[in-house]
């Protein structure tokens, strides 16, 4: 499979490799390399999977490029959600996804998502985790709304006990399930103090315990760990003698840090230095922004943030709206840019399926939930009574 990977369009698999947990998707694309040209008449594919192939991997990842694909290239006609409990051995939500390289023109460019989950009866005797089935109406039901192809077409459904209308069928275009995830970098701030507490840091540094470290063997060793021990016992006594009041400015300590080496004739490998900057530095916002060789500013790690951008609008528009007026110090990481379009952030397609037929429910009164809360109180009180009653006699 990684080789038919590898070869691209003239492959089945050309256009991605899900995790090897689940290979849902491989068989969607197994099934798509067998359709016919629509040249020649083209094909009409339909196949259950359950939910995980809508939203499973991030941006980038196999099953992203894989529904890229299907959704770029206009090949996703429809999606059916299922009820549960409908198969003999699991009773998991599945859904329909009906594929084709033959769309009507009416749905060039659109995906529809037919929610079917409430289309079922119970049966009156179980088969292993199979509970429910679609009858016959509710089937010719299904295969009206996707003939149909409306949006926010509604249907009489029955939850917990009440009848209401529920849209059933929504149409988005295909763009509509992409966005782009862009990284979110802020400035690092950090502050400098030669104190106790932090120079004891030191000894937890791996850059400051390779000084006392050797690779050679037996008296030479010895020497060479005596004297990265003195070596290291030199920069304490340099730190101890540098100002125990905090520094602001990376530029500024180090500066400081230079100068109180230099009165002790100390030289110290990169690694060690970094170690130093690293013990005596904790995060502070006041502090000011620390910055390369060139005066850009430095990300910090601990504050990388992502956010995914809808397709149907610009990373900067995005970006000004939704980050610029919380962290104004922020930007974009414009190094991490798609592969196939070279545009900043990397492109991702999922379909949430449930968030667009997600139906609010308002809480119950608060003055229900009170007196059902007293009722409870009083049954509490009522059975510990009877409790004690019965102890006592």
């Amino acid at each position: 499979m990684r080789a038919e990977h590898e070869r691209g369009d003239k492959g089945r698999f050309g256009p991605g490799l899900p995790r090897i947990s689940d290979g849902q998707l491989l068989f969607l694309l197994h099934m798509l390399g067998h359709a016919k040209p629509p040249d020649e008449g083209g094909s009409r594919i339909a196949i259950i999977m359950n939910g995980s192939p809508l939203f499973t991997g991030d941006a980038g990842s196999g099953e992203s490029e894989i529904r890229r694909y299907i959704l770029e290239n206009d090949l996703l006609e429809a999606l059916i959600a299922l009820p549960e409990q409908l198969f003999y051995n699991t009773g998991i939500a599945t859904y329909v996804w009906v594929v084709t390289n033959r769309k009507a023109r009416a749905r060039r460019g659109k995906v529809q998502l037919i929610d079917a989950s409430s289309f079922w009866t119970q049966m009156r005797k179980s088969l292993g985790d199979k509970r429910r089935e679609i009858p016959l109406d509710r089937e010719e039901d299904i295969l009206r709304l996707l003939s149909s192809f409306t949006d926010g077409e509604t249907r009489r459904i029955k939850k917990d006990g009440v009848e209401e209308d529920v849209v059933v069928s929504r149409v988005f275009a295909t763009r509509h399930f992409g966005f782009r995830k862009i990284t979110v970098e802020r400035p690092l701030r950090l502050n400098f103090i030669a104190n106790q507490e932090r120079i004891a840091r030191l000894d937890d540094e791996r850059g400051f315990q390779a000084l006392a470290q050797s690779k050679k063997k037996g008296a030479a060793a010895a020497k060479e760990q005596a004297e990265g021990r003195a070596l290291q016992e030199s920069i304490r006594k340099a730190l101890g003698a540098l100002p125990g009041t905090p520094f602001k400015n990376r530029d500024a300590f180090e500066t400081a840090l230079d100068r109180a080496l230099k009165k002790t004739g100390i030289r110290i490998p990169a690694p060690a230095r970094k170690s130093i900057l690293s013990a005596l530095s904790e995060r502070d916002e006041t502090a000011e922004i620390c910055r390369d060789a060139d005066g850009n500013p430095e990300a910090d790690p601990e504050l990388r943030d992502t956010e995914s951008v809808p397709l149907s609008e610009t990373v900067d528009s995005f970006f000004d709206r939704e980050v610029r007026p919380h962290v104004p110090d922020a930007w974009i990481d414009t190094s991490k840019r798609d592969e196939k379009d070279g545009e900043v952030g990397i492109v991702g397609y999922e379909i949430n399926f449930n968030r667009y037929f997600y139906h609010y429910k308002p809480p119950r009164p608060l003055e229900d939930i009170e007196a059902d809360i007293r009722s409870f109180e009083q049954d509490i009180v009522r059975m510990l009574a009877e409790v004690t009653e019965s102890g006592g006699k």
